[in-house]
């Protein structure tokens, strides 16, 4: 079986010079160690808000690593100094404009600044990147979605969509545990738990 191989990428200038701890990657390795049931490798790096710096680094671990998903964090506001996204949309093949409204139809749900968020994704060969929020809450529920107080899925989290997404792409089939989050594909495109 394929492993997944996914990269995780947080910018922020502060974090990346040592002024404060980083605490995208962390958020995002125990969440997918939450969410995922298939076995899977993580790349991590922590770059500034530099253009070039981000473009090279999703380059490198789409083209050199193989990341078959690169999970961005951080540098998406309308701030000068938030260029994730324009170094996301310059290296990418074609843009997934669905997973940008998606992210934005969640956050407004909690904060009416989401509408700042210029969050988008795209298929680079292999590889699906996305643009995530900054802070470990927010990534949480841009990943599961909104919920009510039994869990109960009120609108849909963006990872629902990614095992699918991967999988066209023709990357490793990925599993989730629906008590975190459940992974949806058509019925045809579905097989057995391969990591359980």
């Amino acid at each position: 079986m394929k492993t997944c191989r996914i990269g995780l990428v947080s910018i922020s200038d502060r974090a990346a010079n040592g002024v404060y701890q980083d605490l995208g990657i962390p958020a995002l390795e125990s969440w997918l160690t939450a969410a995922l049931v298939t076995p899977f490798r993580l790349e991590t790096r922590l770059v500034p808000d530099e253009q070039p710096l981000i473009e090279q680094t999703l380059r490198e671990l789409v083209d050199e690593t193989g990341c078959h998903l690169v999970l961005t964090t951080g540098g998406t506001g309308p701030a000068r100094r938030d260029v994730t996204p324009d170094a996301t949309l310059a290296i990418g093949d074609r843009e997934m404009p669905g997973f940008g409204e998606q992210m934005r139809q969640i956050s407004l749900h909690f904060v009416p600044t989401a509408i700042l968020s210029r969050q988008t994704a795209v298929i680079r060969k292999q590889a699906l990147i996305l643009n995530l929020p900054g802070q470990p809450r927010a990534i949480k529920e841009t990943l599961e979605g909104v919920k009510d107080g039994r869990g109960n899925v009120l609108v849909t989290g963006i990872f629902a969509s990614v095992p699918y997404c991967v999988q066209l792409l023709e990357g490793p089939y990925i599993d989730t545990d629906p008590a975190v989050v459940k992974a949806f594909r058509p019925k045809g495109a579905t097989r057995p738990s391969e990591g359980v």
